[in-house]
């Protein structure tokens, strides 16, 4: 599977495409029955507005489920991916068979309702600690089936996506360490097993477990759940030698004091596992 950073425009719209067909196969099933109600031959127009200020995001998947169910749709986007709506802005209009709109109203509107929740709680982390090194980082905390489509939310938000899932990059946590014999054997461990990782990354709690870390070589370093005073001297400490990323219980409230010890990451479960969905609907007017 590609990382991100090699997606282009087509990748992103096949990805869309293939979990909305998920999602409408899990919806429509074996057919809409109370769609089957209107009309077949009857169109309709309709309008997606945003019942409170959000960053927009989630349009490919938006398109995705509309054309799926009626291909001859025509959409015209008043506001456009990645950018902010007003409450009770429209934010799409769209105009096509009312059968097949009102089959992917939901879809649509549950992929537009969560990608510009993530996209717009990234987007407030992000804004707190503009001014500092730090950038806001995700994780694999998301929900089963969605993971690339969360991670690219985060992306259009400001955010940075850290490792996609087991098969990219390398994150060793204490279990690691203690299975493969010390910090030392799993760091040279890693070097023979997964030459191909974008990056390799090792856990600490304490300032020692910091020290023996980087004597071992690590370039990159997830300071877990350290209080103020221990961050600073973890900086302090590692005087540029790996990057540094805190993690462990961020909230909005603390994650300007966070940044400003002058670690380079701060990653934060809660952008893709802890939100709440945008407000949008759907309005029809039949032609």
């Amino acid at each position: 599977m590609k990382h991100f950073s090699e997606f282009c425009a087509a990748d992103l719209a096949e990805l869309a495409r293939a979990d909305v067909a998920r999602a409408l196969a899990e919806d429509i099933g074996s057919g809409d029955l109370t769609a089957a109600l209107v009309d077949g031959s009857r169109q309709a127009r309709a309008f997606i507005v945003a019942r409170e200020s959000a960053l927009l995001c989630g349009t490919p998947w938006v398109q995705a489920a509309l054309l799926a169910c009626d291909p001859h749709a025509r959409l015209n986007w008043q506001v456009a991916e990645g950018q902010r709506c007003a409450a009770n802005q429209v934010v799409l209009e769209l105009q096509g068979q009312a059968q097949a709109l009102l089959s992917a109203e939901r879809t649509a509107l549950n992929f537009l309702q969560l990608l510009s929740a993530v996209a717009s709680k990234t987007a407030t982390f992000v804004a707190a600690v503009a001014g500092t090194q730090a950038q806001i980082v995700d994780t694999r905390k998301t929900l089963p089936g969605l993971r690339l489509a969360q991670k690219y939310a985060v992306k259009t938000g400001g955010g940075v996506n850290h490792r996609i899932g087991l098969y990219d990059a390398v994150l060793i946590k204490e279990n690691h360490i203690a299975a493969a014999g010390g910090v030392a054997a799993v760091l040279q461990r890693v070097q023979e097993t997964a030459p191909q990782a974008r990056f390799v990354e090792i856990e600490v709690e304490t300032l020692a477990q910091l020290e023996q870390a980087l004597a071992c070589g690590a370039r990159m370093v997830l300071l877990d759940n350290m209080d103020l005073p221990t961050l600073h001297e973890a900086v302090r400490r590692n005087a540029g030698r790996a990057v540094l990323e805190i993690s462990g219980g961020v909230k909005l409230q603390t994650v300007r004091a966070l940044a400003q010890t002058g670690v380079d990451r701060i990653s934060i479960g809660s952008l893709t596992k802890d939100v709440q969905a945008v407000d949008f609907s759907m309005r029809f007017d039949t032609l």
